[in-house]
């Protein structure tokens, strides 16, 4: 009994070592920019600048069908699947639009890459582009993400735009922050483009 009991304990203590070295290495990795212009106390406003972004399109409909395949290719491209086998750090968030015609997944390039310095990716499913600058309405939730929260958190934000008054456009995009290893301090975001006028 009293060796099962330590067992556990030093289960557990793996355990925990493994997910606070997770949280930590999750939080070093470069994050998207990004300027808060509405603090509201459900959902916020943001200034998103310019990017680029490695996008992959996929004809699937759902999280799950979309996650697995879209990840390996875009994560082949990073981890050295390029013309100059370059190695590309990974970054925060992973941007998924999951919809009912051309869904895409797509990772953010580090600050320091951009169109003429990035290498050809080796898949030409990989398709490097920049983003226009842009305002977006975000609202954030915990845990593994599903279908079903997307759909919900899209739902919500929806609503308390309507009520707001504030005009939305295009689709409702989900923003993903942890590896999937990660259990616990999950975080994930429902996006949408708004019409903002600068202060």
């Amino acid at each position: 009994m009293k060796i099962l009991i330590i067992s556990i304990s030093v289960i557990i203590g793996l355990f925990i070592l493994f997910q606070s070295f997770t949280i930590i290495s999750t939080k070093k990795a470069e994050e998207q920019k990004y300027t808060v212009v509405f603090p509201g106390k459900e959902f916020e406003i943001r200034y998103y600048p310019s990017a680029t972004l490695a996008t992959v399109y996929s004809e699937a409909k759902t999280y799950k069908e979309l996650s697995g395949p879209g990840f390996q290719k875009l994560a082949g491209y990073i981890f050295g699947g390029n013309e100059s086998e370059t190695k590309i750090s990974m970054t925060s968030p992973v941007q998924m639009d999951i919809n009912d015609t051309v869904s895409e997944m797509s990772f953010v390039m580090p600050s320091g890459y951009n169109l003429d310095n990035l290498p050809k990716p080796n898949n030409a499913k990989v398709i490097i582009h920049t983003t226009m600058d842009e305002y977006v309405a975000a609202i954030k939730f915990g845990g593994f993400a599903s279908d079903k929260d997307i759909q919900n958190y899209s739902e919500k934000l929806k609503n308390l735009l309507i009520k707001k008054g504030i005009i939305y456009y295009g689709n409702f995009r989900f923003l993903g922050y942890n590896p999937p290893f990660q259990l616990v301090g999950r975080r994930n975001e429902i996006i949408v483009s708004v019409k903002w006028e600068k202060e």
